[in-house]
């Protein structure tokens, strides 16, 4: 039996498990929080779809694609840090590293080492490719609260200047895009979806 494809498959069975992760962000209907899994199609999508707003129009998208593919496996094993709980980001760091050693060490060798160097590229943010990955996982999920009138802020107190705090930096990959993510937060503190 070909050792290389039972390690690949092992993987693939693995990584299932991120359709039972869920986060605190609401789907658009209200009804029921998104996984993971969901997080991650949408997040590639709007990668495609929005490329055409980044400063930069030149990134490597199939790179920008792996990079949002690989990036929340992580939460198999250290599960969703909500965006906006300061204790839960202690340590976060640390328990995605073991986490994204342990799942894509599964893999062989060389998709391992493949995986392993774009969760960290994702995690530093220093390229183009990383950071206009990193701003389109911030965007997702402030339209999702839009979207379903602040459910989760609302849930969490979460406050205006806590967003634009966190999400600056989508600035950095797409002055349109951060723009727009101004004028949503405005509007979203206008129709009481967010506090102040």
């Amino acid at each position: 039996m070909n050792q290389r494809l039972l390690r690949q498959l092992e993987f693939l069975v693995e990584i299932d498990k991120l359709k039972s992760v869920y986060r605190q962000s609401y789907i658009t209907d209200r009804s029921r929080h998104e996984n993971d899994a969901e997080h991650t199609w949408h997040l590639m999508i709007m990668a495609i779809v929005l490329l055409e707003h980044a400063d930069n129009r030149h990134l490597d998208i199939v790179k920008v694609l792996k990079m949002l593919a690989v990036h929340d496996l992580v939460e198999i094993d250290a599960g969703d840090t909500f965006a906006y709980d300061e204790r839960g980001h202690e340590g976060k760091y640390e328990r995605e590293k073991a986490a994204a050693s342990r799942i894509f060490g599964l893999l062989p060798n060389d998709q391992r080492d493949e995986f392993l160097a774009l969760w960290e590229e994702f995690e530093a943010r220093e390229t183009s490719e990383a950071q206009y990955a990193a701003a389109i996982d911030r965007l997702q999920p402030l339209i999702q609260n839009y979207r379903t009138e602040g459910k989760s802020w609302r849930e969490h107190g979460v406050t205006s200047d806590k967003v634009l705090a966190r999400n600056r930096h989508i600035g950095d990959i797409s002055r349109e895009l951060w723009e727009y993510v101004q004028t949503l937060v405005a509007d979203s503190v206008s129709r009481g979806y967010l506090k102040p």
